[in-house]
């Protein structure tokens, strides 16, 4: 049982030891936190306003922004916080809040994305049926399930940590901040457990995702081969690109580093794995929607002009 006595302090590795490197990492960390909110509030403002994007594909990409928003706010502020005051510890409660928070705004990404390449292969597989399979009670719906999934895979976390807790008063973790890989090494079983609970979570909450994103790209890619016209096949493959480059940059990132934390040996290169997924992701999702998609690009344009 853990000793009431004392609350342990949970001390986070530093992504740079270098007082110089320290403060040109604050700059960096502060302007793509400002850059990830500007960029995914933009398209949240831009698909509420254009009645054109009213839709279940922006539907789910504006509660993607919306999530974006909540994981790097989850992780960024407090490494500023900590590269400026030079202390980075966080309380045991404090380290199971913000895995909390990681767990539901992470799993909200993954399952949204799995989401909208459902979406897109009904779209392109099933065209005629679109409107009916897609409708906007079956579009929240998904979402909801998409969060009640989270919030298992959370209390999944909590049995597997609660149940095995640390009763050590100096716990040191090889991140930035406290992810669930990292915060099952704070469960005082042994190493083949440890594998063992987190091959389950990841493949339950990663790897049955992907298969369903893998599957849908499968079928959607079929169905475009077949088709004759050369400008449908552009547009099908010019819509699913920027989805596609979002999914390969989260997922091929957020599962290296849950799977491979208990191997790395090296925990710099494992934070700056870390940082991949959980800030440039963020980062970069609205400039790849943007940059790629004509409707929004549109809209955007619509925007400024009316504000100029």
């Amino acid at each position: 049982m853990r000793n009431t006595t004392s609350v342990p302090e949970i001390h986070f590795i530093q992504l740079s030891e270098d007082a110089d490197l320290q403060m040109i990492l604050f700059g960096l960390l502060l302007s793509m936190y400002i850059l990830a909110l500007f960029g995914n509030l933009l398209i949240i403002l831009t698909v509420s306003s254009d009645s054109h994007l009213h839709t279940p594909m922006y539907f789910f990409l504006s509660n993607l922004s919306m999530v974006d928003i909540g994981f790097i706010s989850t992780t960024v502020p407090r490494v500023i916080v900590d590269i400026q005051t030079h202390c980075p510890v966080i309380s045991y409660v404090g380290c199971l809040t913000q895995m909390s928070l990681i767990i539901i705004f992470g799993c909200m990404d993954d399952m949204l994305l799995t989401v909208m390449a459902y979406d897109r292969f009904v779209a392109i597989c099933h065209p005629l049926y679109y409107q009916v399979i897609m409708n906007p009670s079956r579009c929240c719906v998904l979402l909801l399930v998409c969060f009640l999934l989270s919030l298992v895979e959370l209390v999944f976390h909590y049995v597997a940590v609660l149940s095995f807790s640390n009763n050590e008063d100096y716990i040191e973790i090889s991140n930035f901040f406290c992810g669930p890989s990292e915060v099952l090494k704070l469960a005082n079983f042994d190493t083949v457990t440890n594998n063992i609970v987190r091959f389950c979570m990841g493949t339950l909450f990663g790897l049955l995702p992907i298969s369903g994103i893998i599957f849908s790209y499968f079928k959607i890619v079929s169905s475009i081969m077949r088709s004759s016209s050369s400008s449908g096949k552009h547009k099908a493959f010019s819509t699913c690109g920027s989805h596609l480059s979002v999914v390969c940059l989260f997922y091929g990132t957020a599962i290296g580093v849950y799977f491979t934390s208990s191997l790395s040996q090296s925990p710099g290169s494992y934070a700056v794995a870390s940082v991949m997924y959980s800030v440039v992701t963020p980062v970069l999702n609205p400039f790849i929607y943007t940059l790629r998609n004509k409707d929004i690009k549109t809209a955007l344009g619509k925007i400024l002009s009316r504000s100029l």
